[in-house]
């Protein structure tokens, strides 16, 4: 059944300047700045001797979501916390799984959902709908008996740490529930607005048009204009030197303009293969422990 609850992040006209977004940017070479879905299961979580529900979250503007809920791996106690894990632009969940595959060992519930346009999820995608998808998915989350009551994470990982970021703002400001308990932004870019005005510079053809097509984009979401909020929700901002997708300069915007309490994880790793590094997952785990 559709939510009732009003939406924090739809508003009127945003969805029409965020598809006049997309649909200018759809030249060569800007095609997948923000999206680039399919829908191939690559791989499902029991191919990784993981417990797992399919999940169908009906959204308020008629889309049907599909996503994995992973439970912690505690038979004798109960999870330590649940991380909500938003993936990057790229393929869907089923490619993306090995980013918190390690995390149920660890003791915590994982709940990851796909965008519109992803995987099993339907519809296209676009900025608007996807910050009501990500939406949709917390709330689901704090329906669910368990999750109550324990600590709470928000884990983004590139574009899904642009979603986490005005998503998280607008959660803490209103005492939304689950409440957040820490919120972690993996090779994440600073503001819609900000890459789109890089990735145009790099080509020549769009070179001209970089700054009218980057005001396109509807502001209010710019993630560095929006982490100060989140505060006094603990914030990691974690981003490699070797990251040749998303500039090192894009985490050291969004750590300077986060308030405290917040961390810097300085990794060297290429673009969104951070937990493929023991040493960087044990960072995340002392972090989180950390905040609950």
């Amino acid at each position: 059944m559709a939510s009732r609850t009003p939406r924090l992040l739809l508003k009127p006209g945003a969805a029409r300047l965020a598809g006049l977004a997309l649909a200018l940017l759809l030249l060569p070479g800007c095609s997948s700045l923000f999206f680039y879905p399919d829908r191939v299961t690559y791989i499902t979580p029991d191919r990784l001797n993981l417990a797992y529900d399919d999940i169908y979250i009906d959204t308020a503007d008629g889309e049907r979501l599909h996503g994995w809920w992973l439970p912690a791996e505690s038979p004798e106690s109960p999870a330590r916390g649940t991380v909500y894990f938003l993936h990057g632009n790229a393929q869907n969940i089923s490619s993306h799984i090995l980013n918190v595959a390690w995390l149920p060992e660890n003791g915590y519930n994982v709940f990851t959902i796909d965008y519109r346009g992803y995987g099993k999820s339907t519809g296209d995608p676009n900025i608007q709908g996807a910050l009501h998808d990500v939406e949709s998915g917390l709330r689901w989350l704090g329906s669910q008996p368990g999750v109550t009551g324990k600590p709470v994470f928000l884990l983004g990982q590139s574009l899904g740490g642009a979603l986490a970021l005005p998503l998280a703002s607008e959660w803490v400001k209103r005492q939304q529930q689950p409440r957040l308990d820490g919120v972690i932004l993996d090779s994440t870019f600073a503001g819609f607005r900000k890459i789109a005005r890089e990735k145009l510079d790099a080509f020549w053809l769009t070179w001209p048009f970089q700054i009218p097509l980057s005001w396109t984009i509807p502001a209010e979401y710019e993630g560095v204009a929006r982490i100060d909020d989140i505060s006094p929700v603990p914030v990691m901002v974690i981003h490699s030197v070797r990251d040749g997708i998303i500039p090192f300069h894009h985490g050291a915007a969004l750590y300077e303009a986060a308030e405290e309490p917040k961390e810097f994880l300085q990794t060297d790793t290429p673009h969104g293969a951070t937990f493929v590094i023991p040493g960087y997952r044990e960072e995340v785990l002392r972090f989180m422990n950390t905040a609950e």
